[in-house]
């Protein structure tokens, strides 16, 4: 029970500031939590996150999951922030495209005096970065919510494959839905208030995500076929 709490606790107190766009549609559903205290792989993204036990002792990861991405079905993303072994927050990685970056901009200008750190949220398609200008140097930065809404389709990736996409026409149902979100990026971002009810155990996450999926293709058709 005390480490159930211990994560919960952690997690609620350090998770990151978020910051959307004005005219952003989706927000995120929930958040799988990871408490990491030694090395290892991360349970939901493909690196090896390093606990020393030195200068690190442990590292809170957060799995952000979106039921969208502007150009596809189906978004994961992650957070991590790392703890001293007194439990300073002193480094921070968020996901972006893929990869990551260091989640702390150079002089911690993006970190309050509690430690606690600010992101801000890519458009339509959720990357983070400490600051908002490194969104500006992406050459899609704007035809993603906007011509290339939906073209990725459902996406389903490796831990998830062969859980929730089952038919041949799902793909075609989620580039029509999701072109009905585009939208015009306003370039003014606003704080997101995080709900606490949000944050659960990565693995009661991973085993909501196929169930949520599921459902939400099942409406896509029925509403294709009424």
């Amino acid at each position: 029970m005390r480490d159930r709490l211990e994560w919960r606790e952690l997690a609620l107190r350090h998770a990151p500031e978020l910051f959307l766009d004005r005219n952003e549609p989706f927000r995120p559903v929930r958040v799988g939590v990871s408490l990491m205290k030694k090395t290892g792989p991360s349970p939901s993204f493909d690196r090896t996150v390093e606990v020393d036990g030195r200068r690190v002792g442990a590292v809170i990861e957060y799995a952000v999951y979106w039921d969208y991405d502007i150009e596809h079905l189906y978004d994961l993303e992650h957070v991590w922030v790392y703890l001293s072994p007194d439990g300073d927050v002193f480094d921070c990685e968020a996901s972006f495209h893929g990869s990551y970056v260091k989640g702390i901009a150079p002089g911690g200008g993006n970190m309050d005096e509690s430690g606690r750190i600010r992101l801000f949220v890519q458009p339509g398609k959720h990357a983070f970065a400490p600051v908002r200008e490194a969104f500006e140097h992406l050459p899609n930065l704007h035809a993603a919510t906007g011509p290339h809404a939906g073209r990725g389709g459902v996406l389903e990736p490796g831990m998830f494959k062969g859980a929730f996409k089952t038919s041949s026409s799902d793909d075609e149902l989620a580039v029509a839905h999701l072109r009905t979100f585009r939208f015009d990026i306003a370039g003014v971002y606003e704080p997101y208030e995080w709900d606490p009810a949000m944050f659960v155990a990565w693995d009661e996450l991973k085993a909501e995500i196929p169930a949520r999926m599921t459902a939400l293709l099942q409406e896509l058709r029925e509403t294709a076929e009424a």
